[in-house]
């Protein structure tokens, strides 16, 4: 069994309350807040060892770095900011749910999907 150091736990809160799926460089200054010793490859060591474990999972955005996020949200959406480029975790019923399963045209089935949404986070779109 891991042993739960200040460090690690710096970064789950982290990741915990983050409005959505982290970098590892935002983990870093959101856990540095917490954990003020706390360096990138430890980080990294960390998110690398927890994933492992199945405590959180990594999220693969087009274009951007792997982001990662605690596991056992369920099946959700996201929404990247094109201005500050703060990724959102969406909380939504699921629009596209209705085609897993479904055979379309052609002969395709569709057995998963993942969604993200761009545009304008509420801060971006009212600039002080």
């Amino acid at each position: 069994m891991q042993r739960k150091t200040s460090q690690r736990r710096a970064i789950l809160n982290a990741l915990e309350f983050a409005p959505g799926p982290l970098t590892p460089q935002e983990v870093l200054e959101q856990a540095s807040k917490e954990q003020e010793s706390l360096g990138i490859a430890t980080v990294y060591r960390n998110l690398s060892s927890l994933e492992e474990q199945g405590e959180i999972v990594a999220v693969h955005l087009p274009n951007d770095s792997t982001r990662y996020e605690p596991a056992g949200r369920g099946h959700h959406h996201h929404f990247r900011c094109e201005v500050c480029l703060q990724v959102f975790e969406l909380s939504a019923k699921c629009p596209v749910a209705i085609l897993e399963g479904v055979t379309l045209p052609g002969g395709f089935k569709v057995q998963n999907h993942e969604l993200t949404l761009y545009g304008l986070c509420p801060d971006c779109q009212n600039p002080a």
